[in-house]
């Protein structure tokens, strides 16, 4: 099954929220929705004395994602609050708060929408300062926010090259992180996936050499196919089905659950991404991208970070199905024509 979705609430969605988002997606006949989290600023409060004995789903007022008792963090979100826990809370959460999100994971099944959330695009697991810590929460937050919705993926980049550090050192520093991060994760039994993006910046980690070397060292972690940021790294690489056939079969190997993948038009020039543009525009094309589809038929789920979001999501729903329908016709017309062939010859 292939599946396509925003990146991001509909710009047509007349409510803001996420729940609003799930049921426009649904009613555009669309069945993905990639949320996006752009604001992930966590900062830390006691509880109220109303608040004591609650776990954090249970928690009304504002956004609360975790809790600290004696300076380690405790994830289930059944556990009752201590009067001496230090709650960590978004001021923009996903939701108003942390039990909506099971009700929006609960609708989401219903509507068969299938939820990824993409962390900050500015990450940096590889320089080990204040700020890695930052965006070592930030994914570990995004992990316990699509477990609640009974998400599919977490999608990250991982860090660039500042210059600071030797490279060979940004990335030692990177695949540690991830290792430690991924502990976590299974000791906590989060479900989502963990994907790695491959990335348009050659300054940035995130190759597909790179990507699928670290999912081959780090057990739990998948590649995420983002077709502009790889049509940009290459100089424009990606022009004929069989040039998206090859990526395709490089990463699914890897990808148990489903191949999940992002796209747009672009921009590029020496290596490097310059913008996103709606599909039409750009050297980018669909079409060849969904006839490879149709030949390998893989389970996976299509992201639209085009401008135009939605548009483009439905857009390339429909070129899929033509696509489909054309090769459907055409195996229908040569398999008439074979048995003709095989009729005898009337005297």
């Amino acid at each position: 099954m292939i599946r396509f979705g925003p990146a991001g609430i509909p710009l047509s969605c007349k409510g803001r929220t996420l729940k609003d988002g799930v049921e426009d997606v649904h009613n555009l006949s669309l069945t993905a929705l990639e949320i996006q989290m752009v604001r992930a600023g966590a900062y830390t409060r006691y509880p109220d004395e109303e608040e004591v004995g609650l776990g954090i789903k249970d928690i009304t007022e504002g956004f609360v994602v975790e809790l600290f008792r004696d300076g380690a963090p405790i994830c289930d979100p059944n556990e009752p609050i201590e009067e001496e826990d230090e709650l960590i809370y978004m001021p923009s959460g996903i939701t108003d708060n942390f039990g909506e999100l099971y009700q929006v994971g609960d609708m989401a099944k219903r509507l068969d929408v299938n939820i990824s959330l993409h962390t900050p695009y500015y990450m940096d697991l590889g320089s080990n300062n204040e700020l890695t810590d930052t965006c070592l929460n930030s994914i570990r937050h995004a992990g316990l926010i699509v477990n609640a919705l009974s998400g599919d993926i977490v999608v990250t980049n991982l860090g660039l090259y500042t210059g600071k550090l030797p490279e060979e050192e940004i990335d030692e520093n990177i695949i540690n992180n991830v290792v430690e991060l991924m502990e976590w994760w299974k000791d906590n039994g989060l479900t989502p996936r963990l994907g790695v993006e491959i990335t348009g910046q050659q300054s940035v980690f995130g190759s597909l050499d790179q990507v699928l070397d670290l999912c081959e060292q780090v057990d739990g972690v998948v590649p995420v196919l983002n077709f502009p940021h790889y049509h940009s790294r290459t100089n424009g690489s990606l022009i004929d089905s069989d040039d998206f056939l090859e990526v395709l079969q490089q990463v699914e190997p890897y990808c148990e659950g489903g191949i999940h993948t992002a796209f747009a038009g672009v921009e590029h020039e020496d290596g490097n991404e310059r913008r996103l543009t709606p599909i039409k525009k750009g050297d980018l094309k669909f079409e060849p991208l969904a006839e490879a589809l149709c030949e390998i038929k893989p389970n996976a789920t299509i992201i639209s970070s085009s401008p135009l979001l939605e548009h483009d999501a439905m857009y390339m729903r429909i070129i899929n199905e033509r696509v489909l329908s054309k090769r459907v016709a055409k195996a229908i017309k040569e398999k008439k024509k074979a048995e003709a062939a095989a009729l005898p010859a009337e005297e």
